[in-house]
C-alpha cells in the first residue's frame, strides 16, 4: 500500500476523502508500522476486509512509552517527548519529517485564526521551557517566528515584562495571541491584571502539580476576569499526535479536515459508543503519517452530531499527562 502524501492529507475537505485516506493510512500503516501490525494482527482483524472507521483498530497510546511506533524506514528528524514527574515513564514520538507537523500545526491555526503574520504572539510556558523535547514549544517557537513580529516572544517567569509587552499591543491595537500553560496564567494574574476585550488567552491545560486542579467553569471565569476577556480559548494536543484542535470557548473542541474524534465503549474497547454519549477518546489524526494515526487516549469525552467534541475528565489510575489535565 502507497503512502499518502502530504498534498493528499492537508486537502481533505469531505467526509468521503477523509474515509478513502484513513482506509489508505490505515493499511499502509498495518503493513509498515511493526507495532501496529502485530497489534492489528493480535486482534485477529483481517487487514482487506475493514471497509469502515468503526471497523479499524485504535493503538493504546501506552504504546508510546514502551515502543518505537513508527511507520516506514528513515532515522527520526526529531523525538517529542512527553512531561511527566520524577520517575514516571513518558512517552516518545519520533518523527521521521518533521515538515508534516509544520504544514498540520500551520494550516489548522490558520483554519481557525486566521494569517498567523497579522498576530503577536506570547507563549507563557515555563515547565515546557525547563525540559527538552516538547512539541508544544516547537509549534510556539514556529508561530513567534512566522509571526514577523518583533514583539512576539517567549516569557519564563518574567511577568512585569509580559505585562507590558501586552500593555503595548493593546495600546497599539495589534491582533494578540497570548499561549500558556494553565498554572502560569493563573500565576500571571495574582499580580497583574487587564481589561484587554481582544486578547485571544489560549490554555493548553496543565496545574504541572503546581496549583490545586479546578473545574473548567471555575478556570475560565477566573481568566475572563484576570485578562478582561470574554471567553478563554483552548487547544487540544498531546505528544502522539502531530495535530491539534482548538476550542474558542466554553470547552467545545474543533478538529481540522484530517483529524477526527470518536468515543469508545469504556467497558469495551472495541465498541464504539453513540454521538453524545461520553466515552474513551479514540483520535485519527492522519498527519501521523510516519508513526500511527489511529490511537486510543485515557480521556473521557463526548462527540457532537457536527463533529465538535468536549474533554470530560480522564480514566480512574491513568497516569498524568501534559496537556489537559482539567476535569469540568
Amino acid at each position: 500500500m502507497i503512502q499518502p502524501g502530504k498534498q493528499q492529507v492537508f486537502s481533505i475537505n469531505n467526509e468521503e476523502q477523509f474515509l478513502s485516506t484513513a482506509l489508505q493510512v490505515f493499511r499502509y500503516q498495518s503493513e509498515n508500522n511493526a507495532v501496529y501490525k502485530q497489534f492489528v494482527d493480535g486482534l485477529g482483524v483481517d487487514v482487506a476486509a475493514v471497509a469502515s472507521i468503526e471497523q479499524i483498530p485504535f493503538l493504546p497510546v501506552e504504546f508510546f512509552k514502551a515502543h518505537q511506533v513508527v511507520a516506514g524506514s528513515g532515522s527520526p528528524q526529531i523525538i517529542f517527548t512527553s512531561s511527566g514527574t520524577t520517575g514516571m515513564v513518558t512517552s516518545s514520538h519520533y518523527v521521521n519529517d518533521v515538515s508534516w507537523y509544520e504544514e498540520s500545526f500551520r494550516k489548522a491555526f490558520e483554519l481557525f485564526y486566521g494569517d498567523i503574520k497579522s498576530y503577536t504572539v506570547l507563549a507563557l510556558l515555563p515547565a515546557y521551557l525547563e525540559r527538552e523535547g516538547s512539541s508544544l514549544i516547537y509549534m510556539a517557537q514556529d508561530m513567534i517566528n512566522q509571526s514577523g513580529n518583533s514583539d512576539s516572544g517567549f516569557y519564563l517567569y518574567n511577568h512585569q515584562d509580559l505585562y507590558q509587552t501586552l500593555l503595548k499591543q493593546q495600546a497599539e491595537n495589534k491582533p494578540t495571541l497570548l499561549i500558556g500553560v494553565t498554572f502560569a496564567l493563573l500565576d500571571f494574574i495574582d499580580t497583574y491584571q487587564l481589561s484587554f476585550p481582544e486578547l485571544i488567552v489560549m490554555e493548553t491545560g496543565g496545574m504541572k502539580g503546581r496549583r490545586k486542579e479546578m473545574i473548567r467553569e471555575e478556570l475560565h471565569a477566573a481568566l475572563c476576569t484576570g485578562f478582561g476577556v470574554q471567553h478563554i480559548h483552548s487547544e487540544y494536543g498531546m505528544t502522539e499526535l502531530l495535530s491539534q484542535a482548538y476550542s474558542i470557548g466554553e470547552g467545545i473542541f474543533n478538529c481540522p479536515p484530517w483529524m477526527r474524534i470518536i468515543t469508545r465503549d469504556t467497558n469495551d474497547p472495541l465498541s464504539l459508543v453513540e454521538t453524545g454519549k461520553t466515552g474513551g477518546v479514540n483520535i485519527i489524526d492522519l498527519a501521523n503519517i510516519h508513526s500511527c494515526s489511529f490511537i486510543a487516549t485515557q480521556d473521557l469525552g463526548k462527540v457532537y452530531a457536527d463533529g465538535s467534541f468536549e474533554i470530560l475528565g480522564r480514566f480512574d489510575n491513568s497516569d498524568i499527562r501534559g496537556c489537559n489535565l482539567l476535569v469540568s
